[in-house]
């Protein structure tokens, strides 16, 4: 799966895995996601107020800011932070699958958590276990 990014932020990525999971015609396994990166991650959040993801976002701002003498610079200044927030967060996900859909709780939504600035196109590995398929 790919997700285009326009820069930091969250990026909701819940449906487009969904519709993925559908395919499968699965009932009941274990999901694994895997972004293919290492400066941008994935994130289980609440998807009902907007304002977690900005403040989540903002939060890893002031922990890991740009400005801040890093060795490591080559792509530039915002490359080593975002090598810091994805080491702070995950690089995987794994969720139940009951009745062909995914266990998450009511107000949790996956999320591509790109750290860079500039536009990216991120790689979701989505790899199911399967206990059995649908009819």
């Amino acid at each position: 799966m790919e997700i285009r990014t326009r820069g930091k932020g969250l990026y909701p990525c819940t449906r487009e895995v969904a519709v993925w999971l559908a395919s499968t015609k699965a009932d009941t396994g274990l999901l694994t996601l895997f972004i293919q990166h290492t400066s941008a991650s994935l994130v289980i959040q609440e998807n009902a107020d907007p304002d977690v993801v900005l403040d989540l976002a903002d939060f890893f701002e002031r922990l890991a800011p740009e400005k801040y003498g890093y060795r490591h610079d080559t792509e530039g200044p915002d490359d080593m932070p975002a090598h810091i927030r994805s080491a702070l967060t995950q690089t995987s996900l794994s969720i139940p699958v009951i009745g062909g859909r995914m266990a998450l709780g009511t107000w949790q939504g996956i999320y591509v958590f790109e750290h860079r600035s500039g536009p990216q196109r991120r790689s979701v590995v989505l790899h199911l276990l399967a206990a059995n398929e649908r009819e």
